[in-house]
C-alpha cells in the first residue's frame, strides 16, 4: 500500500531518509484510521510526532478530533500545532492510539521507552479500542533486544530494585553481569514525566517476551517496563520513498 505525500505537507520537512519514512507512516495513520469525532491517543517519540504534524494539517482544514497525549512533549507539540486535547479521565475509552516503537517484531511485540514515556504510553494504549504502531522500516526486527529495554523505577530504594532486577534476569537465563545503566540527561539522572528514573537493560536478544514482560512489574520499585506485548493490533511501516505498509497482527 502506498501513501503519496501531498504538497500540503511541504512545511513538514524531513531532514533524513528515515524521517521521510516516519512521515509516510504518520500520514498513512491519519488517512487510514482516523474519522471525524474520534478520541485519539497521541504517541510520543519522533515517529509519533510526525503523525501529530500530519494530523495538525487535517485539523487546520476542519477535521475534528480530540487527542490524549502520552507525554508532556507530545502535549506541547499538539498545542503548538492546534490539535485539540482532552483528558483521559473525561471518557470511557479512546477510539485508537497511534504510537511509535523503538523496536517491533513481526508478531507486534514492542520495546518502547526510548523517550522515557513508557508508563503514560502503556496507560493510554490500554485505554484504547485499538493500538496502531507507526514505525519506519528500520524498527522492525525478527527478535527484540538490540535496543536497551527501559524499566521505569521509583528513586527510593533503587539499589534494591536494581539488585532484584538482576536476580530476575539471571533466573530467566540472562548474564548476571549484563549491563544495566541509569538513563542520564545533561549529566543528571533523567526524570520521567511522573518523576521516576529509567534503568536501561542491555539484553541484546530477548528470547521470552511474553513470559518476561509481566515479571518485571512484580518487583517492588518497578513502575512499568518497556516490553509492550499483546498491545499493538496493527502496525504501519513507512519507507523513505513515501510508501507504507499496513500489517495486522
Amino acid at each position: 500500500m502506498a501513501t503519496h505525500i501531498e504538497p500540503g505537507y511541504a512545511r513538514m520537512t524531513p531532514q533524513s531518509e528515515q524521517d521521510k519514512a516516519k512521515l509516510a507512516s504518520g500520514i498513512k495513520a491519519v488517512d487510514h484510521y482516523l474519522k471525524p469525532g474520534m478520541k485519539v491517543g497521541l504517541g510520543s517519540g519522533t515517529t509519533s510526532h510526525w503523525f501529530v504534524r500530519a494530523l495538525a494539517q487535517r485539523v487546520a482544514q476542519g477535521f475534528q478530533v480530540e487527542g490524549v497525549p502520552t507525554s508532556n512533549a507530545t502535549r506541547e507539540l499538539a498545542l503548538e500545532l492546534g490539535v485539540p486535547l482532552t483528558d483521559l479521565g473525561a471518557m470511557d475509552q479512546l477510539d485508537v492510539t497511534i504510537d511509535g516503537a523503538d523496536e517491533i517484531d513481526h508478531q507486534g511485540s514492542m520495546i518502547k521507552g526510548g523517550g522515557a514515556c513508557l508508563l503514560w504510553e502503556k496507560i493510554v494504549a490500554a485505554a484504547s479500542r485499538k493500538m496502531v504502531a507507526v514505525v519506519d522500516d528500520k524498527k522492525v526486527f525478527e527478535r527484540l533486544g538490540r535496543f536497551p529495554l527501559p524499566i521505569e523505577v521509583i528513586p527510593f530504594g533503587w539499589q534494591s530494585t536494581q539488585r532484584l532486577l538482576r536476580e530476575l534476569l539471571a533466573d530467566a537465563g540472562y548474564d548476571r553481569d549484563l549491563k544495566i545503566t541509569t538513563r542520564m540527561k545533561n549529566g543528571e539522572r533523567l526524570l520521567t514525566d511522573s518523576g521516576n528514573w529509567i534503568f536501561d537493560c542491555h539484553l541484546e536478544s530477548i528470547r521470552d517476551t511474553h513470559t518476561l514482560a509481566p515479571r518485571f512489574n512484580a518487583i517492588p520499585g518497578v513502575v512499568e517496563n518497556g516490553l509492550f506485548v499483546g498491545i499493538a493490533d496493527e502496525m504501519i511501516v513507512g519507507h523513505a520513498d513515501g510508501s507504507s505498509d499496513i500489517v495486522v497482527f
